[in-house]
């Protein structure tokens, strides 16, 4: 879907532009996004594998929700959005933790350049696995893997090339918050 979205600068303030997510991609343009985090106090997290025709990273596995902020939305109106149009979870805001902002460039096929700032949260999957329901256009499976195997995977090396990439500041900040909290 190409959504409308708020045009940042290189500093991470937004610059009162808006575009369609498409020609922000095109032109290399930051915009804000965010990531949730999902997981068990057994140890677990949720991952999703992202659809096949995603333009950006299809078939890999990537955290639990991602998505776009969209023009006049805050982060946590976006991620609570997010969460319900990808995996049908409804969320209140004071189930959500905020980790931090992270900036991400990545390029890809087809001239593709998505320069990010990520709004990262955290929260508790509240529900079975079973009850929650994916959106087909960007959301392929569903996951719960251990911490462990996810640290090893991508930390180990074991896996890498299964999941989308993020900077190692970034996964260390998530697996360490993530770590205190199971």
């Amino acid at each position: 879907m190409d959504e409308i979205i708020e045009i940042w600068d290189e500093s991470g303030k937004p610059t009162g532009t808006t575009a369609l997510k498409s020609e922000a991609h095109k032109h290399g343009w930051f915009h804000p996004t965010i990531h949730l985090w999902l997981y068990t106090p057994t140890g677990q997290v949720l991952l999703q594998k992202r659809a096949a025709g995603k333009d950006t990273f299809p078939g890999l596995w990537d955290v639990s929700v991602a998505g776009h902020i969209l023009d006049g939305e805050t982060p946590m109106e976006g991620v609570l959005r997010e969460t319900y149009e990808e995996i049908g979870l409804r969320l209140e805001r004071k189930q959500l933790e905020f980790l931090g902002r992270f900036t991400s460039e990545h390029h890809h096929p087809g001239g593709i350049i998505d320069r990010e700032y990520q709004y990262v949260y955290l929260a508790e999957l509240p529900v079975p696995l079973k009850e929650l329901t994916v959106n087909p256009e960007e959301v392929a499976a569903l996951e719960l893997r251990s911490l462990l195997r996810l640290a090893e995977e991508l930390w180990g090396l074991a896996a890498p090339a299964d999941y989308v990439p993020h900077s190692g500041a970034y996964y260390k900040s998530v697996f360490t918050s993530l770590k205190s909290r199971v």
